[in-house]
C-alpha cells in the first residue's frame, strides 16, 4: 500500500514538474530565450543528474541514516585526469621545476571549484594519479632515475620537493 501511495506522489510530482517547465519556458521566451529540449530534463533526485560538472543525486550514506547531495561528476574527473596527464607527458619540462608549477595551479583550481561537495574519494583518486604522473615523468628523463635516489632526494614521503616548490596535495587541500 505504501508503495503505490509513493508512486502516486511521484507521479503527481513529474506532472507538477512538467507544468513548470512549461512555465519557465514562457517567461523565458518574451527575452529571446528557450530551454534546450536535449539538455533539460525532469529527474528525481533520487536518481541524479549532472550539471556544471556536479552530480546532483541524493543517496543514503552507507551505516548511516544521513543523505549525501553532491558530488563532481565522472566527466569532471576524467577531464581533470586528461589534463594531469597532458601536462605531465609533455617533454618539454626542462627541469623539475617547472613540472610541478603548472600542475599545481591546475590542481588548485579544481579543488576549490569542487571542495563544497562530497569529493574526499575524487580527491584523493586525484593526488595518487597526479603523483604517479610525476614519477613517470621523471622515471622516463634522459638521466634515468633510479628509484631508490628517486625517493631519497625528489619525493620524500609522497611529496614532489624542487627548489621549495612542494607538488600539491589535494586531500589535503579538503
Amino acid at each position: 500500500m505504501r508503495t503505490v501511495a509513493s508512486r502516486v506522489r511521484r507521479v503527481r510530482s513529474r506532472q507538477h514538474a512538467e507544468a513548470l517547465r512549461a512555465e519557465a519556458a514562457a517567461v523565458l521566451a518574451p527575452m529571446g530565450l528557450r530551454l534546450s529540449e536535449a539538455k533539460t530534463q525532469v529527474v528525481h533526485i533520487d536518481e541524479g543528474f549532472d550539471f556544471l560538472g556536479w552530480h546532483i543525486q541524493r543517496p543514503r550514506k552507507r551505516g548511516t541514516d544521513r543523505n549525501t547531495v553532491h558530488t563532481c561528476s565522472k566527466n569532471a574527473l576524467a577531464s581533470i585526469v586528461d589534463q594531469v596527464r597532458a601536462i605531465a607527458g609533455r617533454s618539454k619540462h626542462r627541469h623539475l621545476s617547472d613540472l610541478p608549477r603548472q600542475l599545481n595551479g591546475v590542481l588548485r583550481g579544481w579543488c576549490a571549484y569542487f571542495r563544497h561537495g562530497v569529493s574526499a574519494a575524487a580527491f584523493g583518486c586525484l593526488e595518487e594519479h597526479s603523483w604517479h604522473r610525476v614519477t613517470r615523468w621523471l622515471r622516463k628523463r634522459p638521466i634515468r632515475v633510479p628509484w631508490a635516489s628517486l625517493f631519497g632526494c625528489c619525493l620524500p614521503g609522497k611529496r614532489l620537493a624542487e627548489n621549495g616548490i612542494l607538488l600539491f596535495q589535494p586531500r589535503r587541500f579538503w
